[in-house]
């Protein structure tokens, strides 16, 4: 069946700009393989400012939604992101320290789930997939927080590394021509 909606035709050409952007990812991503502690502080000051600017958000909208709820509330979450975007950007090296011990603790959580998951759901086609991503968080858990706080120095940049570099692969894959049809 070939398509024959322009639209639809349209979505499926390569695109260039997909594939600079590719590119660039691969690079950036080979980078913070490289140089890991540089890209640990970089993320770590990333989620400094989306912590600021999240809490200024919060700000904005605790002062214009005054009349539905409790504005209390809305200050406090607020104040919460605003204050933890500062602490991290005024010391990035302890907000590094914090944020890997948070994602050590998440992976290993979301794998837990992911387990009991994949048993719950085992009669259905492909469980397996599931219970393969849940134990690979656990064992990633696990190794994040039997390293920390040693490695927290350099395990956010090199995962942030290889999933940029996992980034650009599909995207260069999706800009890059079809063959045959």
């Amino acid at each position: 069946m070939r398509i024959t909606d322009a639209k639809a035709s349209a979505r499926r050409s390569p695109s260039k700009a997909e594939m600079i952007i590719g590119v660039l990812l691969v690079i950036l991503g080979l980078v913070a393989v490289a140089r890991p502690t540089y890209a640990t502080l970089a993320s770590t000051v990333v989620f400094g400012w989306i912590f600021v600017l999240a809490g200024i958000n919060h700000l904005v909208y605790a002062i214009r939604s005054r009349s539905s709820g409790p504005v209390i509330w809305k200050l406090l979450l607020s104040f919460l992101c605003l204050g933890t975007g500062v602490l991290v950007l005024s010391n990035v090296l302890k907000g590094a320290l914090a944020l890997t011990l948070i994602l050590g603790i998440c992976l290993f959580l979301l794998g837990v789930v992911q387990v009991f998951l994949a048993f719950w759901i085992r009669p259905a086609t492909r469980w397996t997939w599931v219970l393969l991503s849940g134990l690979l968080g656990i064992i990633l858990g696990v190794f994040i927080w039997s390293a920390w706080p040693v490695r927290a120095d350099w395990i956010i940049g090199f995962w942030a590394g290889v999933h940029f570099i996992g980034q650009g692969i599909w995207m260069m894959g999706l800009a890059t021509p079809r063959t045959g049809a």
